[in-house]
């Protein structure tokens, strides 16, 4: 179990995250088309996991805004924005905001936050996802990882962003 915060009261998530240069959990997610989409759905390319608790924060809003704005000038890589909102809230979140170049995917009916330990386990947040992000390269290892210790707080995206520099 991990501790983070939020509004600085201390919260557990149900694990750690995976360790760098391990491979990478798969997963199963559902896109807005309410397809699963699993890890060799991006094969060949490099993954940007933001882990968000919901899309409806300004927290994760915002995020989700910075990370689109940078997504179309990343080469081989892809944004994926996982929370555990519907699909169907995240295609409205995107249509409204406007953003195309992120991939919207919901754990909703997947073991997801449990297996890449952010799955938060206590508090009137239990069930939702704490804020991180996963670097995953083509070949499904690893990279880099990121827990944000505050959860109304954003990702460093400057580490986000060196680290896909020096990969």
């Amino acid at each position: 179990m991990t501790t983070i915060t939020f509004q600085n009261n201390p919260i557990q998530t149900c694990g750690e995250l995976p360790a760098i240069g391990s491979d990478a959990p798969n997963f199963s997610l559902t896109n807005i088309e309410l397809n699963d989409v699993t890890l060799d759905t991006y094969a060949g390319k490099r993954k940007i996991l933001s882990i968000v608790p919901s899309l409806d924060t300004p927290t994760c809003a915002a995020s989700a805004r910075k990370f689109n704005q940078k997504a179309a000038h990343l080469e081989n890589t892809v944004v994926l924005v996982v929370s555990a909102d519907l699909p169907f809230a995240q295609c409205r979140f995107c249509e409204i905001e406007s953003l195309d170049d992120i991939v919207v995917l919901s754990s909703f009916r997947s073991h997801f936050a449990t297996d890449y330990g952010v799955q938060i386990s206590d508090s009137a947040l239990a069930g939702l996802t704490a804020r991180a992000i996963v670097i995953i390269d083509e070949q499904n290892k690893i990279l880099y990882t990121q827990l944000v210790s505050e959860l109304a707080h954003e990702p460093d995206y400057e580490a986000v962003f060196s680290a896909l520099k020096h990969i």
